[in-house]
């Protein structure tokens, strides 16, 4: 089976969100359904055989990909929101931004000690927002059987922050 060239799917938005940013934009590779498949595909194959029971997803395009292969893998998911999105119970961790802070939460009873999972998210940059899942998904007693990404900017070393983990990212910059 020829592999897609999954770069060819990524496209560049200059000063988004502000000026001096290169933006990585994930629609165009979601547009294509190979691209799609192939993506996710790609992370199944990778985290197939860990064992998860659920497939954590960083808001938003974390959800995209997330449950998108948590389906494939045939286990659950359990979405990690901005403050205030979820309706239950939830727990919290506050992270620093580079200008200012953060807060993601998780509904209080969706891990349970022992629970084997995977954090997904489309990019990984400096890794602040991910470190902030690893600790909220630790501080529940459950194990973290890898992180995977659609896109790596290996320049920002957001990598260094996972030190122990399995992190995967499909595309790397």
């Amino acid at each position: 089976m020829a592999t897609l060239d999954l770069k060819k799917f990524i496209r560049d938005i200059p000063d988004f969100p502000k000026p001096g940013i290169l933006f990585k934009d994930v629609t165009t590779l979601l547009q294509d359904k190979k691209a799609l498949k192939a993506s996710v595909d790609l992370l199944a194959r990778q985290f197939a055989k860990k064992g998860v029971k659920y497939v954590v997803g960083i808001e938003s395009r974390g959800f995209i990909f997330g449950t998108a292969l948590a389906y494939k893998l045939g286990v659950g998911f359990i979405p990690v929101r901005k403050k205030g999105k979820l309706p239950a119970k939830t727990r919290s961790v506050t992270y620093d931004l580079e200008y200012g802070t953060d807060t993601l939460e998780i509904h209080a009873d969706a891990l349970k000690k022992g629970d084997k999972v995977l954090i997904i998210d489309d990019l990984l940059a400096t890794g602040g927002t991910v470190d902030a899942v690893v600790k909220l998904v630790s501080d529940s007693g459950a194990k973290i059987a890898g992180v995977g990404f659609i896109i790596e900017l290996t320049f920002l070393n957001g990598r260094d922050r996972l030190k122990g983990l399995p992190v995967f990212a499909a595309i790397k910059y």
